[in-house]
């Protein structure tokens, strides 16, 4: 009968006090002053489990670094994330749960977060930081959406969901398409150290989502040695069967991002900058295949503890406990409140959080804190998480306190806390799925006021007659069989301002197929060109998969210039067709990147 009060009580403070409780957040009592601002180093991995640690208990996999962040700060033990990538990115950046940033998807525009919400960089930009993200951001990659639109003064990496190679790969810098440098991760840590050192005399804010351990399963073979045909001892623990295989290479990607996770605090240690640098470390979501994570059920995509449960660690050397292990139930959502908070910052956002300032728990003071639930949501799946139960998606019961596998359902023994939780969670999903918070007929914005590219690449396009993507993933995908001049792709765009831009387009083609000519239109205005210089490479990334993926494999796409064309402002369809083809085809079209020249 406790339980069932927590849960209504719980209830009345999340839609009440998040709804009307306004967006002026106040500062509690600050930790030992500091002669500036703290550093942030926000750290994320993608698609690793909260049993990839050897913090966590995984005798298979050495992750030291990590560790450290673990025994030197503070662990939540209970902190949660959605099971997917772009929810869990939307709500780390702005403190809201996702659906009601307008996030719905993983691809196709619905991983972009509303333009009038406001992000974790907006907040400590206003304050004077200098701000960057290096990696994988995938909440948007045409402004107004692209991530220096949204307060990163620095972008490196890619928007998309996924990426089809890790080794020195096409990827972006502020718009600008760029060669990467070497294996992603290590990549991504450098410019992240780069970022540090040049702003080791200003407070900061890097942001550092990682690109592993997601598919496709790439690790160079000084951290695959060790676990090429090892012996597992730990493995899952389920009825499902796991890949060994994939398994293996998982976590030779955690022992790279454990020796880059070093490279990080190693740097800020030489730099003197540990006392005033606040270190994060989660995931994004559970692991993406059946490994050995504790017992828990679920994996990647499901709503159970194990698709949504991560460690969170926090370090900021001589200001908080060193070792403590916090059980009172988090999410994603309370970082952007907890981080400014720890940084003294007084903020406002556009919206009303729904996260908390975790800080008192940080500090081990519980005298004001309010029990809460926590939910976990992706396509028609929903769970609550109070904090001694968890409602599953299918409204059956478990103590996660004593049964952390939900192995034991509770339903009949205890009704009425599980009938009050049904209802919040019905209650819960009104609030954040009404139509004001999705929009899943928003155009692709072209020509933002104040930014000179934007990209448009296959994944966001629709392909018309014989033509095909390359792989149903989109985000890495491009696409091949264009053989007819019926044949088209187009884009539906909104031009935001209007203006003339220059026209790259990437692309592949063989010699015996050169000469096509292509024409690029929206509303009256057109330009045409001659595809007449051969770029012909084979498809990439087989070499270097220790698996089989199930994302496209890409190519080396060259860019090749179509013209600069005039386009008004509003909104309709961009679209690109051969005019004649000399061969059996035009050839692979991988991105459009307009360039405004006025």
């Amino acid at each position: 009968m406790h339980s069932f009060k927590i849960a209504l009580k719980t209830f009345g403070f999340l839609l009440v006090v998040v709804a009307f409780n306004g967006c002026k957040q106040a500062l509690e009592e600050a930790p030992p002053a500091f002669s500036h601002k703290p550093n942030i180093v926000l750290i994320l991995t993608d698609d690793q489990g909260w049993g990839d640690f050897s913090y966590t208990g995984n005798t298979n996999v050495s992750t030291p670094h990590i560790d450290a962040l673990a025994t030197e700060g503070t662990t939540f033990e209970n902190f949660y994330v959605q099971p997917v990538c772009s929810p869990t990115r939307a709500e780390i950046l702005t403190g809201r749960y996702y659906p009601r940033t307008g996030v719905y998807s993983t691809s196709a525009g619905g991983e972009r977060i509303n333009l009038d919400e406001t992000t974790i960089a907006d907040v400590f930009k206003k304050a004077g930081y200098h701000t960057a993200a290096y990696g994988k951001w995938h909440n948007g990659m045409q402004p107004p959406y692209h991530p220096n639109a949204r307060g990163f003064d620095d972008f490196y990496g890619f928007a998309s969901g996924h990426w089809g190679n890790y080794f020195s790969p096409m990827l972006e810098h502020n718009g600008t398409i760029v060669d990467g440098e070497g294996y992603l991760p290590d990549d991504l840590t450098s410019k992240g150290l780069s970022f540090i050192k040049a702003h080791r005399d200003e407070p900061f804010f890097l942001y550092l989502p990682l690109n592993t351990p997601h598919s496709p399963m790439q690790v160079p073979d000084a951290y695959f040695k060790k676990f090429e045909g090892q012996e597992l001892k730990m493995q899952y623990q389920g009825k499902e069967q796991e890949d060994l295989a994939f398994t293996r290479a998982a976590l030779a990607m955690v022992e790279n991002i454990d020796h880059n996770v070093g490279r990080i605090t190693e740097a800020i240690e030489e730099l003197g900058l540990a006392e005033n640098t606040i270190i994060i470390y989660l995931s994004d979501n559970g692991p993406n295949n059946w490994r050995w994570n504790g017992g828990m059920r679920g994996k990647k995509a499901d709503v159970e503890e194990g698709g949504v449960r991560t460690p969170f660690f926090i370090r900021w050397k001589d200001s908080i406990p060193q070792g403590m292990k916090v059980q009172t139930v988090a999410s994603s959502v309370d970082l952007l409140p907890t981080l400014a908070n720890l940084a003294q910052i007084p903020f406002e956002t556009k919206k009303p959080l729904d996260g908390e300032n975790l800080k008192p728990l940080i500090f081990g003071d519980k005298s004001n804190w309010k029990d809460r639930l926590i939910f976990n949501h992706w396509n028609d799946n929903t769970s609550v998480r109070s904090q001694e139960y968890r409602l599953d998606a299918e409204d059956r019961l478990y103590n996660i306190e004593k049964d952390r596998g939900q192995k034991n359902d509770l339903s009949e023994s205890l009704p009425e806390l599980r009938d009050s939780l049904v209802n919040v969670k019905k209650n819960w999903l009104e609030s954040v799925l009404s139509d004001k918070n999705k929009d899943e007929h928003r155009a692709f914005t072209l020509g933002a006021p104040g930014y000179k590219y934007t990209q448009l690449p296959a994944r966001d396009g629709i392909p018309h007659g014989n033509i095909k993507r390359s792989n149903r993933f989109p985000n890495d995908s491009f696409f091949t069989n264009w053989t007819s001049t019926k044949d088209s792709i187009t884009w539906d765009v909104d031009v935001l301002e209007a203006g003339t831009f220059e026209v790259q387009l990437y692309y592949t083609v063989s010699e015996e197929n050169l000469g096509a000519t292509v024409e690029l239109s929206f509303k009256k205005d057109k330009i045409t060109a001659e595809i007449s210089k051969v770029n012909n490479p084979p498809l990439k990334g087989m070499e270097h998969d220790r698996v089989p993926r199930v994302e496209s494999y890409v190519k080396d796409f060259k860019p090749m210039n179509l013209g600069q064309i005039h386009l008004e402002k509003g909104q309709g369809i961009l679209s690109i067709k051969a005019l004649n083809i000399p061969g059996k085809e035009v050839g692979d079209l991988r991105l459009l990147l307009f360039k405004r020249v006025k």
